[in-house]
C-alpha cells in the first residue's frame, strides 16, 4: 500500500508526545508526515518543521492555515495527528473533520464537556474517520485479555480493580518550567480533571475494553496534594459496573516509586487475569482452582487476538511504541478501507473513536460531580 500522507497540529521540538505519534505512525511504513502546525507560534512552528524535513510550505503556522491550505492540495493530507493539550482538540478536529480529513488525536477527548458535545456532532456531520489513541488497548496480551473474557474463561466478571499510578507530580514542577505539568494542571487547558483525566481515562478505558463493561455509577475521592495545585493528583473511585459487576481504580501522580504503573486485574466466578503495563510482554491467568498460569506474547498460551498485533519473535521485548503503533496501523486500514467504500463504523473494528471519548468525558465529569458532594454516588 501507499503510505498516507500525514499532517501533525502540535508536537513540536520540546513536545515528547509528539514524538511517540510520529514513530508510531512509522514503525509498520503506514504513514509519510509530509505538513504539520508544529507549535503555537509561527516562528517556532517553523523551526520545529525544519528540523523533522517539512517542506518550509508546508510547515505552518496555526492549524486553521494548514486545514484550509491542505484541503485545496491535490496531495494534501489524507488524516491528521492532533497530540496539543486537551483545550486545542476540539477547534483543531473540527478543522479537519469539516474538509474531510480524518483525524487521529490524544486523549481525553477535550477540556469541556461542550466542546465533547460538540465534538460528537462534527464528526457525525463528517465523512471522516474520528480515532482516540487510547494506545494501551494496542498491547498483544490486552487483546489476549479481552479474547479470553468473550470466551467465556472467566465467567461471569465479578471484579475489577484498575490502576495507574505515577510519581512525576510530587514537587510542584508546573512552578518551575516543566511544560507538560504547566498544562496538565491548568484547568483552562486540561479540563475540570487532572490526574483523573491525564491518566484516570486510560485506566477506564482500558478496564472498559478487556471487560466489555459499562459504568453505570461512581463515587471518587479527588486530592490535588500539590501545595497550590488547581486540579487533582490522585483519586480513589469506586465502580459499579452494568450487569452488576464491582470495581475500584486508584490513580495518582504523586506516588513515589511508581512510574507508568498502570495495571488491570479481572476476576470472574471462573477465574482472573492479572497485567501490567510495565511487564507487557506476560499475562497472569488463574482458573478457579487450578495453578496460575504465565501468559506470553507469542508463547505457547498466546491467543489469535494476540499473534494477529505482535510484530517480532517470542522472548523479545515489544512494549509502549509497538503498542501505539498497533492503533496508527488499524487507523491506516480503516482509512484506506473507508476510501474505498467501506462503512465506517464496521471500518473502526476494535479502534478507540468517539463513543470511548464521550466515555472517558463522562468518567471525568462524574469523578469532579462526586468528589465535590462529598464522593456521592453519580450516574455515568
Amino acid at each position: 500500500m501507499t503510505r498516507i500522507r500525514l499532517g501533525m497540529v502540535g508536537g513540536g521540538n520540546d513536545a515528547f508526545i509528539g514524538g511517540v505519534h510520529r514513530i508510531a505512525s512509522r514503525i509498520d511504513d503506514r504513514f509519510e508526515l509530509v505538513a504539520g502546525a508544529l507549535s503555537s507560534t509561527p516562528e517556532k512552528a517553523a523551526a520545529s518543521g525544519k528540523a523533522l524535513g517539512l517542506a518550509a510550505d508546508r510547515a505552518y503556522g496555526s492549524f486553521e492555515e494548514m486545514a484550509e491550505t491542505e484541503a485545496a492540495r491535490d496531495d494534501g493530507i489524507e488524516a491528521v495527528s492532533i497530540v496539543t493539550p486537551n483545550h486545542v482538540h476540539f477547534p483543531a478536529a473540527k478543522a479537519f473533520l469539516d474538509r474531510g480529513i480524518h483525524v487521529i488525536c490524544d486523549k481525553p477527548l477535550t477540556a469541556t464537556q461542550e466542546d465533547a458535545e460538540a465534538m460528537k456532532k462534527a464528526v457525525a456531520d463528517s465523512k471522516a474517520l474520528f480515532i482516540l489513541t487510547h494506545n494501551y488497548t494496542g498491547y498483544p496480551l490486552v487483546r489476549q485479555a479481552r479474547q479470553m473474557v468473550e470466551n467465556g474463561d472467566l465467567g461471569q466478571i465479578r471484579v475489577v480493580q484498575a490502576e495507574y499510578p505515577q510519581d512525576w507530580l510530587t514537587d510542584p514542577v508546573e512552578t518551575e518550567g516543566v511544560k507538560q505539568a504547566e498544562w496538565r494542571t491548568d484547568p483552562a487547558r486540561s479540563g475540570a480533571g487532572g490526574a483523573v483525566g491525564d491518566i484516570g481515562t486510560h485506566a477506564y478505558n482500558l478496564a472498559c475494553f478487556v471487560t466489555g463493561l459499562k459504568g453505570a455509577e461512581l463515587a471518587a475521592d479527588l486530592q490535588s496534594f500539590g501545595a497550590g495545585r488547581r486540579l487533582d493528583d490522585n483519586a480513589h473511585v469506586i465502580l459499579r459496573f452494568d450487569g452488576g459487576a464491582r470495581g475500584m481504580l486508584w490513580c495518582s501522580q504523586v506516588a513515589p516509586g511508581n512510574e507508568n504503573g498502570l495495571r488491570l486485574r479481572v476476576y470472574g466466578a471462573r477465574g482472573g487475569l492479572d497485567w501490567a503495563q510495565e511487564n507487557p510482554n506476560e499475562l497472569w491467568f488463574t482458573p478457579h482452582g487450578e495453578a496460575t498460569r504465565r501468559i506470553t506474547r507469542m508463547g505457547a498460551g498466546a491467543s489469535d487476538a494476540a499473534n494477529a498485533v505482535s510484530r517480532i519473535p517470542p522472548g523479545h521485548p515489544e512494549g509502549y511504541l509497538e503498542g501505539f503503533a498497533t492503533i496508527y496501523s488499524a487507523a491506516a486500514d480503516a482509512i484506506r478501507a473507508v476510501q474505498g467504500g467501506a462503512d465506517p463504523d464496521t471500518a473502526l473494528g476494535l479502534l478507540p473513536g468517539i463513543s470511548a471519548g464521550l466515555d472517558g468525558m463522562g468518567f471525568i465529569r462524574a469523578c469532579v460531580e462526586s468528589s465535590a458532594q462529598n464522593a456521592a454516588w453519580v450516574t455515568l
